[in-house]
This record gives C-alpha cells, sequence and structure tokens, in this order.
C-alpha cells in the first residue's frame, strides 16, 4: 500500500481521542488505522517526520540537521534548521555536498544529487520506543575530505540496526567549501576555518536532541568512519566543541598526514580568490560568496586545495590532531583502531607509483629495504612502505597514545573477500567498510558477490562493531580474545582467513617509520 500524507489535524484528532499511541513523540503506522503499512512517523524538535519501515528497520532520510549553508551562510556556522508544518517526508536520501562530479563514483560509489545545499543527515533503527536507550552510531564518510556523501551504497544502517542499534550517517561540507579561509572571512568567523568539522559538531548536536525519538540513547553514542571519516572521529576527539556529544569512537584507516596552519590556509585561499579573478587577499566576502559553488570544486591541483587534512588553529581544531593526542588533551574515550593490508592503493588511485617512491629514497632505500625482508620487488616495497608509513604506523602511534587515557582495541584487516584471492595482494583503502558495517550482500557495490566465508566474518565483525557501541567492549562469541592495546602490551587482532590476535605485530618496521616520523614532525 503506498503511504500517503495525512492532514495534521487528523493526529490532533486521533491524539485527543487516545487512538493513536506516541511512544517517546513517535507513531509507527499500521494499516489497520489507515496508514501505510510501510511508513513511519516520528516527532522530532523541528517537526514531524514520515520516513519507512521494512521488515524489521525504520528509516528516516534526508533529514536537515542545519540550515542550508547558502548565500550568506556559506562559509559561517551551521545555522538552526526552520521548523516545519505538517509532515516532512524523509524516505530519500539528501543532496550530497559540492564535490567534483564522478569523483566519489570512481572510490565508492554515487554520492546523489550534489548541491551546496546539503547538510542532511539519515537514521536507522529497530524500534521508535522512546526510553528503549539503544545505542547509537554516527557513521561519517571517507572521501579525503573533498567526496562522498551518507547515500553512498555500502553505508546503509540496516544490518547494524537490525543488532539493536539506532545508525546515523551524516553529510558534511568538503573541499574549499568546508575548509577555507581568507582574510575578508576571518573577522566575521572569529576565526573559524573548519566548517566541515562544525557540521560534523553540529549534526552530533543534533542527535543529542533527537536521538530518543528514535530509540537512542543520547548518553551512549559511538562515532565511526572510514579514511576521512577516522581521520574526523580523532579530530572530534581533538576538538574542544565536540566534548561531550559522544562517549566511544571506532576509526578505521586514519591516515598520519599532517594537518594544515593557518598560514598555509590563508595562502591557499587567497591564491583561489587570484585564479577566480577576485584580485586575491583584496577579494571581499561578498564577491567570494558570489562565485557559484561548483565552481569551487574545479581546483584540482595541490597548492589549490587542502585535502585530505584538517585546519589546525581554531575554535574546532586548535592544534593538530597529532599534538593534541600526544598533549593527552583529547577526549578520554574508549577507541577502536586499524587499517588494511593494501592501503596503498589510495595512492595508486591518485596516480602515485609505489616503485618511484622507493626509487626517489635514492641512498636511504638500504635503510628501508632491511625492514622488509621478504619483499622482492620496489613496487611491492613501496606498497608495504607506503601502507605501513603513512596508515600502520600512525595508527600505532594514536593507540599508544589514547591507551594512556582510555582502554583502546587495535585491528589489521587482510582478509581479501574469498573469489578475488590470488588476483590482488591484500585489502584495498575501504575494502573493510562492507565488512564493519555488514552491507557487502545488499550494497550491490562490490565486483564480485560475497561467499559465505564472507558474509559470516562480515556477520562477527558487525556484531563486534554494535557490541563495542553497547557496551564499551568488542568482544563477542567467534571472536578470539581481543586484548587491549597499549605500549606495555603490544597487541592486534588481525582479521584474515584466521582471525588472530598478534603480539608486537610488525613491531621492528613500525618502530623504525615512527622513530623516522617523529624525526619528521
Amino acid at each position: 500500500m503506498r503511504s500517503r500524507v495525512l492532514p495534521r489535524f487528523f493526529f490532533s484528532i486521533l491524539a485527543m481521542c487516545g487512538l493513536a499511541i506516541f511512544a517517546g513523540n513517535t507513531l509507527a503506522a499500521d494499516s489497520s488505522n489507515g496508514l501505510s503499512s510501510t511508513a513511519a512517523y516520528v516527532q522530532i524538535d523541528d517537526g514531524m517526520l514520515a520516513g519507512s519501515h521494512d521488515k524489521s528497520v525504520f528509516s528516516f532520510k534526508g533529514i536537515p540537521f542545519a540550515a542550508a549553508p547558502v548565500a550568506q551562510w556559506r562559509w559561517r556556522e551551521p545555522q538552526p534548521v526552520e521548523t516545519w508544518n505538517g509532515i516532512r517526508t524523509a524516505k530519500k536520501f539528501g543532496n550530497a555536498c559540492i564535490q567534483t562530479p564522478g569523483l566519489s563514483e570512481k572510490n565508492g560509489g554515487s554520492p546523489g544529487k550534489i548541491s551546496e545545499d546539503c547538510l542532511y543527515l539519515n537514521v536507522w533503527t529497530p524500534g521508535l520506543q522512546q526510553g528503549a536507550k539503544l545505542p547509537v552510531m554516527v557513521w561519517i564518510h571517507g572521501g579525503g575530505l573533498v567526496f562522498g556523501s551518507g547515500a553512498v551504497p555500502g553505508y546503509g544502517g540496516d544490518s547494524l540496526a537490525k543488532r539493536g542499534a539506532v545508525i546515523v550517517n551524516i553529510n558534511y561540507r568538503m573541499g574549499l567549501l568546508g575548509f577555507f579561509s581568507h582574510p575578508a572571512l576571518d573577522a566575521e568567523n572569529t576565526g573559524v576555518k573548519n566548517f566541515g568539522l562544525l557540521d560534523q559538531i553540529a549534526a552530533l548536536k543534533w542527535v543529542q536532541k533527537n536521538i530518543s525519538a528514535f530509540g537512542g540513547d543520547p548518553g551512549n553514542v559511538t562515532i565511526f568512519g572510514q579514511s576521512a571519516g577516522a581521520e574526523s572521529v580523532l579530530a572530534l576527539y581533538s576538538s574542544p566543541l565536540a566534548r561531550g556529544l559522544f562517549h566511544k569512537g571506532i576509526a578505521q584507516s586514519p591516515y598520519g598526514i599532517p594537518g594544515h596552519t593557518l598560514e598555509k590556509a590563508r595562502n591557499v585561499g587567497v591564491a583561489i580568490a587570484s585564479e577566480l579573478g577576485l584580485g586575491g587577499i583584496r577579494a571581499s566576502a561578498a564577491q567570494l560568496r558570489a562565485v557559484p559553488a561548483e565552481k569551487f570544486a574545479e581546483f584540482q591541483k595541490p597548492e589549490l586545495n587542502l585535502s585530505p587534512g584538517f585546519i589546525a588553529g581554531d575554535a574546532a581544531l586548535p592544534a593538530t590532531i597529532l599534538d593534541t593526542f600526544q598533549k593527552k588533551q583529547q577526549a578520554a574515550m574508549p577507541l577502536i583502531i586499524g587499517n588494511n593490508s593494501d592501503e596503498a592503493t589510495v595512492a595508486t588511485a591518485f596516480g602515485v607509483d609505489p616503485a618511484k617512491v622507493i626509487q626517489g629514497l635514492g641512498k636511504s632505500k638500504i635503510f628501508v629495504k632491511p625492514l622488509y625482508p621478504k619483499v622482492a620487488n620496489d613496487k611491492e616495497l613501496g606498497r608495504q612502505v607506503m601502507r605501513d608509513a603513512v596508515f600502520t604506523a600512525f595508527a600505532r602511534r594514536i593507540s599508544y597514545l589514547q591507551s594512556q587515557r582510555a582502554p583502546v582495541w587495535r585491528y589489521y584487516f587482510s582478509y581479501v573477500q574469498e573469489r578475488l584471492r590470488g588476483s590482488q595482494p591484500g585489502v584495498g583503502h575501504g575494502g573493510e567498510v562492507p565488512y564493519m558495517l555488514d552491507t557487502g550482500n545488499t550494497c550491490a557495490c562490490l565486483p564480485v558477490a560475497f561467499s559465505k566465508s564472507d558474509s559470516n566474518l562480515a556477520q562477527r565483525i558487525g556484531d563486534s562493531w554494535v557490541a563495542f557501541a553497547r557496551t564499551g567492549n568488542p568482544q563477542v562469541s567467534g571472536l578470539p580474545q581481543w586484548q587491549k592495546d597499549s605500549v606495555k602490551n603490544d597487541r592486534v587482532l588481525e582479521f584474515s582467513e584466521t582471525i588472530t590476535l598478534r603480539k608486537s605485530f610488525m613491531q621492528p618496521r613500525i618502530n623504525a617509520l615512527i622513530l623516522g616520523l617523529k624525526a619528521a614532525d
């Protein structure tokens, strides 16, 4: 039966007559009262939403959590949503934020329609009873802070919601519209540069205000994400503005690429204004805001963008992520962190040849090669060095630092999809997502279908992620004892064909790489 929107007064009459029961200001529709059996209604702070009910999961998509960041609101802090009367349909994903068309499709899937009006989120829940206090998990998409959205296939929350969690995924401003500085904007924004990070914080504030209407517990929120989404998790741990908005985190493949200084951000902003013919440093805020939003996705040269790092030095992120963790100023919350076995695919996707990276080391190669005694050629050596220097070593640095403040569990994902074994050297960047979200059987986003073995692993990892969200501990049946990681007890759970707890995992090479990275800090 098709959903149909009923007049507002009809709900009022039902409520007055006691014929409609609102559990925490929510109404799950059923066919006996004339409502669609596939529809669901929820009252939030800003108005009533009409979502969908598919089997055991309710979904609400395209919910605005902030006003459209357009016109005078471009490069400003997220503004409140204008409330609405009647019922707002929430069955389709909202617009994706401005990005280069086609980039997301090449690196994970379609983000949906692209627009500057893009501050929307999506919710999946197994029930609508306020007071249920289900754990809440907020997914932050990756994409180098320049592409992606909550609508990308593979990011759906149905599977984890069926395990008894409320799943939220969000959009946030990216690229030069999300991370930007120019003298003309500084005074009016009180120095804010990380507008995309402020969007993530605004979404978490929305969760605090509204998630109980979906059965969620605002006092038990886990943030999780992959790549730039994982980097965002660590940025939120580092941000004083995010305190009290979440309680645990999962960082899947964060990268040890330094953020940008205020000076670098300012120089890029001035250069962009020059490229636009606006006179560089002389450009006014009004002139910059008059430029069509799509124009800001056209600048691809490294000197004209800040991807994939945040800007250190504003109210949202006073210092770099690494500096904040080293000074023990990050949130003291439990954390899961890890990476994949072939993370170098993110570099090759952007035209970086691992073999040339090794050749570029020159004489320094003689210090690197002994760390990888079983590697025979420069291409494979470059692949592994890039993986470890940017991802594996960074994950361990953050893990060790965080373990001094809160429990940390570290993983390494090397499980190659069964039907692809022998055709690829490891698990590429983002290859773990269909397992962690358990969407491999439904996303239609994989080159080959999941086998039974693949599905079994996804089941166990999905269970583990939800268990961590519920209790703060990822241990579940089907996994070996997952011990916490720390300086004194180097422990990594390797997800491979056999799930194994590793002690002192890659320790000699990682120690050597970290020493080199510290020297370069």
